[in-house]
């Protein structure tokens, strides 16, 4: 398999990472287009990198499209004229459709996906649509791709990945913005910061764990740890008066219509 990755900024990095940890792809099969002069040089240990988009993109099986979504009108007419029609061309640009791609590429086969920031680290979740122009074989080889970075899953419709933005795309933040406010607390409390910051870290992780594996739902799991008149118990009165879960619902509803309008859906 030969692959061309544009754009080699934390994404493209992590795929050409993660596909070459797997051994998806040969070093020599592997091509990377970046478009700053100064490269980082870890690049040169994943494959061949370039500052153009030439001929020897048709010669990839699969082309990922990892730049900036801003950047994509600049990039589409080098790419039009360079791809092939067997080729499979995946996304990873927020907001730009699989028909506005086809328009812009004069391409057909195409796919468009939407990680996480963990897939930085191989533990990240893809979703991702294509158009019906896919065949098995070709849509098995892009969740195989996918799959190096975490897990991969599958939309029926495309409309879908403006959720999907709001929930996995951004929901890292989220979490993150709940341990810095954790960490903050135990610091108001006293607490030395490399305690608090291990205390909120650890729970985070081992709550995770504990959810993947008990067989009982959140719900559940929040009973088993709120005893009548407790702590806990004291904690989600304020959590409830302050309208948390709603206010919560509220910013991903608000993130899910700023993904619509970027996607003009």
């Amino acid at each position: 398999m030969k692959i061309a990755i544009v754009g080699c900024g934390n994404m493209g990095q992590a795929y050409a990472r993660s596909f070459r940890r797997y051994g998806l792809v040969k070093q020599e099969d592997l091509h990377l287009i970046v478009r700053r002069e100064q490269v980082d040089p870890e690049l040169n240990r994943f494959g061949s990198v370039s500052h153009v988009i030439d001929a020897s993109i048709g010669a990839c099986d699969v082309v990922i499209i990892a730049v900036k979504p801003q950047d994509h009108a600049t990039v589409a007419p080098a790419l039009a004229s360079a791809l092939k029609p067997d080729q499979v061309v995946l996304s990873i640009m927020a907001g730009i459709t699989i028909a506005r791609l086809q328009h812009d590429l004069g391409h057909r086969t195409v796919v468009r996906a939407m990680p996480n920031a963990p897939a930085q680290i191989g533990l990240g979740i893809t979703a991702y649509a294509t158009g019906t122009e896919l065949n098995m074989r070709q849509t098995l080889m892009v969740e195989q791709l996918l799959n190096s970075t975490g897990r991969a899953v599958h939309l029926e419709h495309e409309g879908h990945l403006d959720p999907v933005t709001a929930l996995s795309g951004s929901g890292p933040a989220y979490f993150f913005h709940i341990v810095r406010t954790m960490i903050e607390a135990g610091l108001g409390l006293g607490l030395e910061p490399h305690v608090a910051s291990a205390l909120v870290k650890q729970t985070m992780l081992g709550s995770y764990h504990l959810m993947e594996h008990a067989d009982r739902t959140p719900d559940e799991l929040i009973k088993a740890v709120m005893s009548k008149g407790g702590t806990t118990e004291a904690a989600f009165n304020v959590l409830d008066d302050g309208h948390l879960a709603e206010t919560l619902k509220l910013a991903i509803e608000a993130a899910t219509a700023r993904a619509m309008e970027l996607s003009g859906s």
